[in-house]
Formats: C-alpha cells, structure tokens, sequence
C-alpha cells in the first residue's frame, strides 16, 4: 500500500520531470526563432528531431519528396488587403542535373518581377557580385520554374523573412542542381534584402528569402537582389501572421503569397 508520504513525493517528483521536459520544448522553440532553417532540414525541425540550422534554412535530396500544391489548395483566406486568389496553374517542378551554363552578362544588372496573388515585388540583381547566383535566377525564371510557387515560410520573430522558391512548399524544394556561394564578404541583410537559402556552404539551388524588416544574420547566404518596390506588400504579408508551425513566430505565412509569374530583364 503506497502511503501518503510516498504518493506526494511521486507526484512532486512528476511535477519535476514536466517542468524539466517543458523547459526543453522552450528553449527548442527559442533556437528556432533565431535560425531560419529551409531545405530539406525545415522538414527535420518540424517533425522535432533536429535543430540543425541549414543556411536560412542540409539537403543532400532531390526535390519531389512533397506533392505541389494545387492552385486551389494554394489559394487561402485573404488576409491582407489587396490580395486576391492566384492564378489557376501548378508549379512544374522541373529537373537539372547540373548548374546551367553561364549565359547572361557578368558585368551587367538585372531586374527581376515577382508578379504575386498579393501584388508585384521587383528587386534588381548585380551579376559582378553574384554571377552564378543571378545567372541561375535568369535561367529558372525564364524556365517558368518559379510561376504558381507558394512562399512556404515566414519568420516574424529574431529574424524577418519571407522565403520562398521551393515548387513543393515544403521546405525541401530545389531545381536538382547546387551552386557556390558569393558575395559574403561582409554581407549584411537589412530591409530589402534578397538573398539565398541553403544547406551549408555551397548548397544554393532555387529558395531564396526576401527581408522586409532589418535582420541580424551571419554571412553565410548570398545576398543577390535589392528590393526595389513591393516591401510594403511584404510587410503587411508578415503583419498578418503565420502558424508558428516550426514555433513561435516561424511558420507558413496566415496570407498565402503565390507567384503567378516570375520574370527577368537585363537593364
């Protein structure tokens, strides 16, 4: 027969083990605020087995392990002003092998026109501080790779970004192929930012984050675009919330945000 004396000290030693399992969980969810962690580990940080920080988010796998989303399944609640359902399509998900072949101007600047569900985002590209970065950017945007791709991710706690590129929204995404990283030296990612997701060093395929408030991170994504119109548009996007799937301030954004068209130019 357990006595009194020894039933309160099972249930104060019990107490104790929740307390300790709670404060885990916390800190679990405080190193997720201040990571943004994309490819394939997003999808470990979710299931909670890791807390590994991949770059802004490590993928040794192909794309495709995640269905795309439907266009209707994409479309959501409207949220923010000025957004509306994204054009009927499906992401196509397509498949390289091998970085594409350099092909546009190195010494030149491109712009690039995200036209979205919630209004257009242009932001220019300096191909002499990145060039195997913008010159990828021209190459999938002219394969259409990145028209009715869902944003799958917003941070708005620690660090303020919106990532997107990734045809299955999942977090695991890329185009088949990796390439170097560039333009570190230095890199600071204020408001306006666009720069890369990746792995780990030299893992950059297609997601890329767009900064819409000043972010403290270390030189580890390539910084490839400025935003030149559209941050207002993100930042309502990220006043509206997220789920806070991957913990508090981390998660898919409540406003979906669907590329209908990307597009690019040489200036």
């Amino acid at each position: 027969m357990v006595s009194s004396e020894q039933r309160r000290r099972q249930l104060a030693r019990e107490k104790y083990e929740r307390q300790q399992a709670n404060r885990v969980a916390a800190a679990a969810k405080a190193r997720r605020r201040n990571a943004i962690i994309g490819a394939s580990l997003a999808v470990v940080v979710v299931a909670g087995v890791s807390l590994a920080a991949s770059g802004v988010f490590s993928s040794s796998k192909k794309s495709g392990a995640s269905a795309a989303p439907s266009a209707s399944a994409a479309a959501g609640a409207v949220k923010v002003p000025g957004c509306g359902a994204p054009a009927s399509g499906s992401p196509n998900n397509k498949q390289w092998s091998t970085e594409p072949a350099m092909s546009i101007d190195q010494k030149a600047t491109y712009t690039a026109t995200l036209n979205t569900n919630c209004g257009a985002v242009t932001f220019t590209m300096d191909a002499s501080k990145a060039p195997h970065t913008v010159n990828s950017f021209v190459f999938l945007a002219g394969q259409n790779y990145f028209d009715h791709t869902k944003c799958h991710r917003l941070t708005t706690q620690g660090i303020y970004v919106l990532q997107c590129g990734d045809p299955t929204a999942s977090g695991s995404g890329s185009p088949g192929y990796k390439f170097t990283d560039e333009n570190l030296t230095g890199a600071t990612y204020p408001a306006g930012t666009v720069a890369m997701a990746n792995s780990g060093p030299n893992t950059n395929g297609s997601q890329f984050f767009l900064v819409y408030k000043d972010t403290q991170l270390p030189p580890n994504y390539t910084p490839f675009g400025k935003i030149t119109s559209g941050l207002d548009m993100l930042t309502k996007v990220a006043g509206a919330g997220e789920n806070d799937a991957n913990g508090p301030g981390d998660g898919t954004p409540n406003q979906t945000v669907v590329f209908n068209t990307v597009t690019t130019a040489k200036n």
